[in-house]
């Protein structure tokens, strides 16, 4: 899982910044109420336990969510499964917001960055956001064009689901 970023503006989802000549993903899904919540459902995402429970394989450097951290995510099954390797870029841990971010390694089908924010607004409703800006990087990538988008919407609408599954059921499952 060795390499450098394949993209330049590094950290750009932290501003929520969309780098020139990347898509963006943007989707917001509530997960649930109260600051019981918005700690099961940040622990969930920053200790890979969400991304575990929808399936994924990810087999990281570190337990959690860190920056820096080397990370390759596994999409599909047996000799199907895609390996995307990835780093964590920036992590955050606050009152009221708890996520992290990572980049895109060389081998990744894809070039960009990826977020997963859990925040709790002012009224106590807990949030999670998935924001990422991308362009193919490979050559099946480029070829399947509009449909890597709907797929990314996907994925990211199934985070919110598992999330707010793992959530009501006190965050156990999946971990």
């Amino acid at each position: 899982m060795d390499g450098d970023f394949t993209y330049a503006d590094v950290g750009a989802t932290a501003t929520d910044r969309q780098p020139e000549g990347f898509s963006r993903l943007w989707v917001r899904t509530r997960i649930g109420e109260g600051d019981a919540d918005f700690r099961r459902a940040a622990g969930a995402v920053s200790g890979w336990r969400m991304h575990r429970a929808m399936g994924v394989r990810i087999d990281a450097d570190a337990e959690s969510a860190v920056e820096g951290a080397r990370v390759r995510v596994g999409l599909g099954i047996g000799p199907l499964r895609l390996h995307a390797p990835c780093r964590v870029v920036w992590t955050l841990d606050e009152r009221r917001r708890a996520g992290w971010a990572y980049g895109t390694l060389a081998g990744h089908p894809q070039c960009g960055e990826e977020a997963f924010v859990v925040t709790r607004d002012g009224s106590g409703t807990v949030w999670l956001t998935v924001l990422a800006f991308s362009r193919p990087a490979a050559w099946w990538t480029r070829a399947a064009g509009g449909l890597v988008p709907v797929f990314q919407r996907r994925y990211a609408d199934r985070c919110g689901t598992v999330l707010r599954r793992l959530v009501r059921e006190g965050g156990r499952a999946g971990g």
